[in-house]
């Protein structure tokens, strides 16, 4: 086989993703009880179609990333798209057995953002709320990029500007509560923990200094 091509063969593992779409779909449907956490700060954050266009570009960002990752480092990659899957299925076990939803606004207007509003809104039932995968997965790759050791000015400020819009796009199109995002970037946390500790676990050398004095963190 072609070392250039036997090089890139780690990335068809994003081939996860379309199994993780299917699943979404499957458990993006009303239970018997569905909830609210919608606060008075929800309420009051209006509603602003132009920014249904970062929301729709998000998995496009996170494949991206994840390609820019690839390219840059392939643990910083392999590490990311674990913990993204990790934090899915998490996702998808909570909405199974604790559904929420987000009461949307009544479109009138007829613009091309207002249309791709109501496609968003017709593709996605709104049931799959709490935690929320676009802020997860945002807070994840800005997670990422700073723990990585390619880290620079311009990749940080790329990823952490587009990450920031796209999460604030959840609120400013109704598509997820606060409580959703923070849960979200809660998930993150808790899956990087547990995957830095497991890493330590199978490589001990990892919890020694360096010669800087330094602990691995993960």
């Amino acid at each position: 086989m072609d070392r250039n091509l036997k090089r890139l063969l780690p990335i068809l593992t994003m081939l996860i993703f379309p199994f993780l779409g299917m699943v979404y779909h499957w458990v993006n449907q009303p239970q018997a009880s569905v909830y609210s956490l919608m606060t008075s700060v929800d309420y009051a954050v209006p509603f602003v179609r132009f920014f249904v266009l970062p929301y729709s570009i998000w998995i496009f960002y996170i494949y991206v990333c994840l390609i820019y990752f690839f390219i840059k480092d392939i643990k910083v990659y392999y590490r990311t798209l674990l913990i993204y899957t990790l934090c899915a299925l998490l996702c998808y076990f909570i909405y199974s057995i604790f559904q929420t939803t987000v009461p949307r606004p009544y479109l009138v207007e007829n613009d091309i953002f207002t249309q791709l509003t109501k496609y968003v809104y017709n593709r996605d039932l709104p049931y799959n709320c709490f935690p929320s995968i676009h802020c997860f997965s945002c807070y994840l790759v800005m997670k990422s990029i700073y723990k990585s050791p390619f880290k620079n000015r311009l990749n940080q400020t790329l990823i952490y500007s587009m990450s920031t819009t796209i999460i604030l796009s959840t609120f400013l199109v109704k598509q997820h509560a606060i409580l959703d995002a923070i849960a979200g970037f809660l998930i993150v946390e808790l899956v990087y923990l547990i995957i830095a500790r497991v890493e330590i676990e199978l490589n001990p050398s990892l919890n020694k200094p360096n010669k800087m004095g330094e602990v691995y963190r993960g």
